[in-house]
């Protein structure tokens, strides 16, 4: 009779394992997937916080705004006007009411705009409403990011009304993919 010795075989070490290789493998790729869920998640909430201080911003410029046309140069620019390259950039500007207390001199109003350029949002202020035409606008890079930030593009020159231009094209579009709906002011 052949002597039977407490333990486990070659064969059934091995298939244990690769049943412990299995289940790491399984936890590694689970633990993984957690950690890029999480990343990105987080990345997604702060280009959405982002994009809540912009429409926020734009919201807040947009409620401040004056009826009033500006001259520039030998001009008139009426108080709202907007546009796009062909390029895909988009260009928005308007008259805006300064702060009511504020001893500058050139608080009374202000000219400001908003741009896309290079996928980038810009905020453009011009020092006074009334100005020479060799006046440049000072831009800021907004911190946010677009992929495509569609119509700031007005059906008609201007409109006279504080409520703003009616949109040629409500759609903006945002990183993620989804699409935002903007509401026309009357």
């Amino acid at each position: 009779m052949m002597d039977r010795r407490d333990g486990f075989t070659l064969i059934e070490l091995l298939i244990a394992l690769a049943i412990l290789a299995l289940v790491a493998t399984l936890g590694y790729r689970a633990v993984a997937s957690l950690t890029d869920s999480e990343a990105q998640l987080a990345a997604e909430g702060v280009h959405w916080r982002n994009l809540d201080a912009f429409f926020a911003r734009l919201e807040a410029d947009a409620r401040a705004a004056v009826p009033r046309e500006v001259r520039t140069g030998a001009r008139v620019e009426p108080p709202w006007v907007g546009g796009a390259a062909e390029s895909g950039d988009a260009e928005l500007r308007f008259s805006r009411a300064g702060p009511e207390f504020s001893a500058e001199s050139g608080s009374a109003g202000q000219r400001i705009g908003y741009r896309l350029r290079n996928g980038a949002v810009e905020v453009m202020y011009w020092p006074y409403l009334d100005q020479p035409a060799t006046v440049i606008p000072q831009p800021y890079a907004l911190s946010w990011e677009s992929r495509g930030f569609a119509s700031l593009i007005s059906t008609r020159s201007a409109t006279g009304a504080i409520g703003g231009p009616h949109w040629a094209s409500r759609r903006f579009r945002v990183r993620s993919g989804s699409r935002l709906r903007s509401a026309t002011a009357r």
